[in-house]
């Protein structure tokens, strides 16, 4: 795996931020698109709104430029909103079709003659567990999750003659900044104070009631970047202590 080039957007925090840093530590170009890219951060820093489709077209073209080879694009630029349906912003929930369903879709076909070209090209969507379950006042984002493991099965059959494999990781409620946000919109939602948020309402439904960490969703990516992931393509990795099996 040594040396390839791959492309990671949310990379600026939460983890994406920690997919780059693992890939860097692995000895890998990453270019780490972000709306507010860190200048300090992991990789090589691109400013890009995943809404607007020129954006996805420049980071791959700007990854292809930079590191002259393209071998695997991981989607991982997301935000949440809570709002009940008869009061969800409208606009709210076409930026979250845009940057859930739209950009990876995009990613994939700017990036698909060079991951062709790759012989081992990968396409990694971070999907989450709300891909395969549904919560409350989350229309937007369970919406554009579970399309985006559609789009990761289309992927991996039209993929595989060239040596293209996709696959979607699917945790459950990770320790990041947009987690942090959901407990305070879901204390105003619920009528709970945020210290109760977390395990009545959040972890409710997972069986082990902890929060998981960035990096083990980064070592979760660097698999199914690697050679053993292979045969995983069209899978999806779940991540969810539990959640998925009540």
């Amino acid at each position: 795996m040594s040396g390839k080039a791959y492309v990671v957007t949310g990379a600026a925090s939460g983890i994406g931020r920690a997919i780059a840093q693992r890939l860097v530590d692995d000895g890998h170009d990453v270019l780490s698109v972000d709306r507010a890219p860190d200048p300090d951060g992991p990789g090589r820093p691109f400013a890009g709104d995943l809404t607007e489709r020129s954006a996805n077209r420049a980071a791959v073209e700007e990854a292809l430029a930079a590191f002259g080879r393209l071998d695997g694009v991981v989607a991982g630029a997301g935000f949440q909103r809570a709002s009940p349906i008869e009061s969800f912003p409208e606009d709210v929930w076409d930026d979250l079709l845009a940057v859930l369903l739209t950009s990876p879709f995009l990613l994939a076909r700017y990036a698909w003659p060079a991951l062709k070209g790759s012989g081992d090209g990968r396409i990694v969507v971070i999907a989450s567990l709300h891909g395969l379950r549904a919560s409350a006042f989350k229309a937007g984002y369970v919406s554009a999750k579970h399309g985006v493991l559609g789009l990761v099965k289309t992927l991996a059959l039209e993929g595989a003659p060239h040596g293209i494999t996709a696959v979607a990781v699917c945790p459950g409620y990770v320790r990041t900044p947009l987690v942090e946000k959901q407990i305070a919109d879901q204390a105003d939602l619920h009528g709970l104070p945020p210290a109760e948020v977390l395990e009545k309402v959040l972890l409710t439904r997972q069986a082990r009631k902890e929060l998981i960490e960035p990096s083990e969703v980064a070592e979760t990516v660097a698999f199914a970047l690697g050679p053993a992931a292979r045969s995983y393509t069209g899978s999806q990795l779940v991540m969810g202590n539990g959640w998925d099996a009540s």
